[in-house]
């Protein structure tokens, strides 16, 4: 459909562009695999990799992760338009964002991937050197040009009404659960979600129990324990559109997720018959109590101590950024049991018991006590800083029956908080998007609406690009979860390139909204403060890449 009376333009689409695609994967690859041997052996002594050597070259370890990352991402992107190809559903809109996403990143690979606003990974780094192909040369030159971003941004506004901007390429199940929770986002969440963050306010419980009964905090678990069996794949869609509304609403399930899966990899049969169906149904409310004030990333040195008692445990000491801490029922919290040690191996995961709180007595239980820590964003259920003074914990609700597993089990959880976060910052992401088009559509200057101007119209196909690429990503983690195959490293690169993605978007749909982006009544403010902490939390985006390069080691 045209508008404001202008015709469409033809399509500016590449001729083969699948084939272009397709032939430049492998030599990103090939590049991917020099920086891998670079970096081994800037790292290496007698035949191991120093921790020392790689904290001394950071920015090469870094840049080999991004690079790493961009090649996966482009992978993806490309099997993505695979898929769609085979079932006939890859129509202009698709063919766009594959076209103008190669070539963008491509484009990044050969001069400079952006790490932050102000770092910049370079294959120079890693004492490469690139020159693009015919198929790389050509999707450079003429794959994210302003024609084709023009006429992404065109579609993209006759689009109103569809869940994403171009086919996600799920099945018709998860498109259906796609649907079931777009509609409750739009219906019951983003009307409301910008109140309750200018207040500052908890989500209500009545949200809660909503979800509860549409099934989030037991979408994974296993239907003997009262769940629903489904996999990661429908915990990310779910994840993502919930994320969509508010953050906020979209994390209320990774407390259930880490919980059930520590219980699930880590539980005796005992805890698991009694902890699950609660878990959920939504009955008892987890929350995670890890981080402490002096350790951040580092949970190998964690202080607080549990000691043994003639009924149990006791323990004692602090824990910060304890997100939903006042109103839950349970706490896997991890502690030190063995005095003698000073890393991981003297940790233990426990399944800690405490009455839930009022907006009076936020925590009745005795032997703990908390305050608020107030925040830019991410507001919903609140953070907090815990103290535990002989705070006692049951016999039985030692993770497992066995200490000293505390830091494996927490391991084993890795994958999936990091693929449910990569989830939520594309949902985050999209909301941005979506606000930005929906100001730029009605906001007029010079005679006609903002999206007409073409950096504004640019930003907003990027945006589009650029979440398709970490959606993609992120559902190959998923898949990956699913079928029983390590993905520690997809999920790290998912949550790295996800987390970069929603700041992106955000700022940029903030920049669209000008001066009225930096009110607070306008949600594109809340927007930016939520998807600030996404390179954050699970994993800080320089620890994400140092893991990953680590990873890419092995």
């Amino acid at each position: 459909m045209p508008h404001d009376g202008q015709p469409m333009t033809p399509s500016p689409l590449l001729a083969d562009l699948r084939s272009l695609t397709t032939a430049a994967l492998p030599e990103v690859a090939a590049l991917s695999d020099q920086g891998r041997t670079a970096l081994r052996d800037l790292v290496s002594s007698g035949g191991k990799v120093s921790n020392a050597a790689m904290e001394t070259h950071q920015f090469a370890a870094h840049a080999l992760s991004w690079l790493a990352t961009y090649v996966q991402a482009l992978q993806q992107l490309d099997a993505w338009a695979g898929r769609l190809e085979t079932a006939g559903q890859f129509s202009e809109i698709e063919a766009l964002i594959l076209q103008i996403g190669f070539g963008e990143y491509l484009a990044q690979i050969a001069g400079g991937i952006p790490m932050s606003q102000g770092e910049t990974a370079r294959l120079s780094d890693l004492g490469l050197s690139w020159a693009p192909g015919t198929a790389a040369q050509a999707l450079i030159a003429g794959g994210n040009t302003a024609a084709a971003r023009a006429r992404l941004v065109a579609l993209m506004r006759d689009n109103h009404g569809r869940a994403t901007f171009g086919a996600t390429g799920l099945d018709e199940e998860l498109e259906m659960i796609r649907d079931q929770f777009r509609r409750y986002a739009d219906e019951k969440v983003i009307p409301v979600a910008h109140d309750w963050h200018l207040k500052d306010e908890l989500i209500p419980m009545q949200v809660i129990g909503e979800l509860a009964e549409m099934g989030v905090f037991g979408l994974t678990i296993p239907e003997e324990f009262g769940g629903f069996g489904l996999s990661k794949a429908s915990m990310v869609v779910v994840s993502e559109e919930l994320s969509r509304g508010y953050i906020g609403v979209g994390s209320l399930g990774t407390r259930s997720e880490i919980a059930a899966e520590l219980i699930l990899c880590g539980g005796t049969p005992e805890q698991k018959a009694k902890w699950l169906p609660g878990l959920a149904s939504g009955e008892i409310l987890p929350t995670a109590v890890f981080t402490e004030p002096n350790t951040g990333s580092d949970l190998g040195s964690l202080r607080t101590r549990a000691v043994r008692t003639e009924d149990g445990w006791e323990i004692t000491g602090n824990k910060t950024w304890i997100t939903h801490a006042a109103r839950t029922h349970v706490m896997t919290l991890l502690a030190r049991t063995d005095p003698d040690t000073t890393d991981y191996r003297g940790l233990s995961m426990f399944l800690a018991e405490k009455t839930p709180g009022t907006d009076d007595a936020p925590f009745p239980t005795p032997g703990m006590t908390g305050g608020e820590i107030e925040v830019l964003g991410y507001r919903g259920m609140k953070e907090y800083e815990l103290a535990f003074d002989g705070f006692k914990v049951g016999a039985d609700n030692l993770l497992g029956g066995q200490p000293g597993q505390g830091f494996k089990q927490l391991m084993q959880t890795f994958e999936s908080a990091r693929i449910q976060t990569a989830a939520r910052a594309i949902g985050v992401a999209q909301s941005a998007l979506e606000t930005g088009l929906q100001y730029a559509e009605d906001r007029k200057q010079f005679g006609k609406s903002l999206v007409e101007f073409p950096r504004v119209a640019g930003k907003l196909a990027m945006m589009a690009v650029e979440i398709m690429i970490a959606r993609q990503l992120t559902y190959f983690s998923a898949w990956q979860k699913d079928h029983d195959k390590r993905c520690d490293l997809e999920a790290g690169m998912a949550k790295l390139l996800g987390a970069r993605v929603a700041w992106a978007a955000a700022d940029n749909a903030l920049q669209i909204h000008g001066g009225n982006g930096f009110a607070l009544e306008y949600r594109i403010s809340r927007i930016l403060c939520d998807a600030r902490i996404l390179n954050i939390f699970e994993g800080a985006a320089e620890i994400q890449a140092q893991v990953i390069a680590r990873r890419l080691l092995d």
